[in-house]
């Protein structure tokens, strides 16, 4: 995901935290983590940590991919997917 698609999709929700507050949550957490995973590799140099890395890099990307798949099966309803 480029850091284009993140704002968008943050924006949206920042936009709708009223109408969709655990939306707005679930990806704070989702961002959050995302975060987590990189800051003891960069910051304390720690190696162990680089798969933490890499499954926070992927995280966000996961997260859209699930919510798309699930809105494509009606399950759910993604209004900030792009079109």
């Amino acid at each position: 995901m480029t850091l284009n698609e993140l704002q968008r999709i943050k924006q949206w929700h920042v936009d709708h935290r009223v109408e969709h507050p655990l939306e707005y949550h679930l990806w704070d957490l989702v961002l959050t983590l995302w975060l987590m995973g990189w800051l003891p590799a960069f910051v304390f140099g720690d190696a162990w940590a680089a798969p933490l890395c890499l499954a926070g890099t992927l995280l966000p990307s996961l997260y859209v991919a699930w919510r798309t798949r699930a809105h494509r099966l009606h399950r759910l309803r993604c209004d900030w997917l792009g079109k």
